[in-house]
């Protein structure tokens, strides 16, 4: 016997206000992450570039 579908409950103010807070919330969160991301890219490549002091990185041998 198939199930027939649930009408889902009526939207009142409050859940509407709450659901906008969270959709806020959750976008501003995703733009700080993206900055910081941004940012660490950026510290990151220019630690690169920069040329590296005392002996020059040879190859190490496995540890295994």
């Amino acid at each position: 016997m198939p199930k027939t579908p649930k009408s889902s409950p009526p939207k009142t103010a409050k859940t509407k206000a709450n659901r906008a807070k969270r959709r806020h919330l959750l976008h501003e969160m995703r733009l700080v992450v993206a900055k910081e991301k941004a940012e660490r890219s950026e510290r990151h490549a220019g630690i690169r570039q920069a040329p590296r002091e005392g002996t020059p990185r040879t190859r190490r041998a496995s540890r295994r």
